[in-house]
Order: C-alpha cells, then sequence, then structure tokens
C-alpha cells in the first residue's frame, strides 16, 4: 500500500494563473500545480537550493527535486510547443501569515539548528537605528547584537558596521558570529550573501528592536520570508508579511 503524500506547504500564491502563446490558445492545456509552482519559484526565482525549498515546504528534499523536475518539463512543452499553461490544484496548504505557521516555524527551524550543533546559544543581530528597525539592509550603520540562551536574551551590544556596505555586512555579521538577522528592506545579492554564510534572514520588518528580537525567541515576529529591496538609495517602509496581502489561510490539503 503506497505511503499517503505529504501536503506541501506554500507561502507564495501566483498571481497569475494562466498563460498562452498568442497562435497557441486553443491547444490542450498543461496543468501546473500549487506545488510544483511553488518549487519553481523558490528554486529557479529566488535561487535557494532543494534543501532550502525543502524546509520552506515542509517535505523532503527528493521530493522537492521530483516536483520540481515535474514542472521544469511542463513549462518546457509549453515553451517549445505553444501550449497553454495553468496553474491549479495540488496537494497543498496554504501559509496563513501566523506566526504559528510561518515565524514560528522559521524560529523553530533555527533553534533546532543551533540545538543539533550542541548549543542552544545563538546571536540575533538587528539593523539599527534610534531604536528601531533600520529600513534598508544595504545602507544599515550600526548592528544591535543580542545573544541569547534557551530562548533568553543574555547580552547586548550595539557595533557600528564601519562603512560596510551590502553583501560586505553579510561577511562582518558572519566574523561576529551572528545566526540571525532581523532587517527591513535587502537586495538579492545581500540575501544570497547571507544564505553562503549561514545566517537566517528575517526581513520585511519594522518597529523597535527589541521587540521584534522578543517575539523571535518567542516564535512570533512577522516578517516576510519574500522581502525585496530593488531600489539601494532608498529606505524602505513598513512591510507586512508577504502572505497577508494574498489571502492565505486557506487550507486544500484534504
Amino acid at each position: 500500500m503506497p505511503r499517503p503524500q505529504r501536503c506541501r506547504r506554500i507561502c507564495s500564491a501566483p498571481e497569475f494563473t494562466r498563460f498562452s502563446a498568442e497562435n497557441g490558445a486553443d491547444s490542450e492545456p498543461v496543468m501546473l500545480t500549487f506545488d510544483e509552482f511553488e518549487a519553481v519559484r523558490l528554486i529557479d526565482l529566488e535561487k535557494r537550493t532543494h534543501e532550502q525549498s525543502a524546509r520552506r515546504m515542509d517535505i523532503s528534499r527528493t521530493t522537492v527535486t521530483e516536483i520540481y523536475e515535474s514542472a521544469r518539463t511542463k513549462i518546457a512543452e509549453c515553451i517549445v510547443k505553444g501550449r497553454p499553461l495553468i496553474i491549479s490544484g495540488g496537494n497543498y496548504r496554504m501559509c496563513c501569515g501566523s506566526a504559528a505557521c510561518c515565524a514560528g516555524e522559521c524560529a523553530r527551524l533555527l533553534k533546532k539548528d543551533m540545538t543539533e550543533r550542541g548549543n542552544e546559544k545563538m546571536r540575533i543581530a538587528a539593523a539599527y537605528e534610534n531604536g528601531q528597525i533600520f529600513g534598508h539592509f544595504g545602507h544599515t550603520e550600526k548592528f544591535k547584537f543580542y545573544d541569547a540562551e534557551n530562548g533568553r536574551i543574555t547580552a547586548e551590544s550595539i557595533v557600528s558596521t564601519d562603512g560596510s556596505g551590502h553583501g560586505a555586512l553579510a561577511g562582518f555579521l558572519k566574523a561576529n558570529g551572528v545566526d540571525a538577522l532581523i532587517c527591513g528592506g535587502i537586495g538579492g545579492g545581500a540575501r544570497a550573501a547571507l544564505e553562503e554564510a549561514g545566517i537566517a534572514l528575517y526581513g520585511g520588518v519594522s518597529g523597535d528592536a527589541d521587540l521584534a528580537v522578543k517575539n523571535l525567541l518567542e516564535g512570533t515576529l512577522r516578517y516576510n520570508p519574500d522581502v525585496r529591496c530593488s531600489h539601494h538609495s532608498e529606505r524602505h517602509p513598513d512591510s507586512a508579511h508577504g502572505c497577508q496581502s494574498r489571502g492565505c489561510g486557506e487550507h486544500k490539503c484534504r
């Protein structure tokens, strides 16, 4: 008897669900499931590894690879043969945007990683300005470091970046033993540098820095896992969780 298929978690629903070539609209459509869409979004657009994508979707790495390869084959068929593409269905559940579903899950994974290394201590950095989360990671002049153990803050310090910017800041944080970063907007290059450094990112956050760190440790931090910063000369205003504007919360698993 086959093992039941595990429901796949999706945090970003597609804004467009149908694509077709001008002269191929009458062809039989290819059906791309929501979980296949999510795998392509995470791996091809966000440049995440299959292991990272598996954690985001709450499934195994081998399953992510299977889903991704299936999706790429379907997309290739649409491009080569001009068949319409419809995104619909699949065995999935939508992230509801709550701390328990998204932020809390990522905080749990972060603590799990620390525990597996035999160390429940962690250092959290917050992009910092006048007690608030600074709006643009690449222009951060100061970080506030929070040392925590077993979910409690044990020490705090404010450190100047000495003019470092963008990708160089990831090296600065790594050199200072940072495990997780809380910030506002952040560019794609800096995101990649943080991933390479093994630093967990909690972007799209605004407001009081101390409260944000407290919420992260409690698993209640609201943040945007898909935050992007496309204009490096601008500061970015408050960002809500990426799922909220998409009406998440609907569960499709049966």
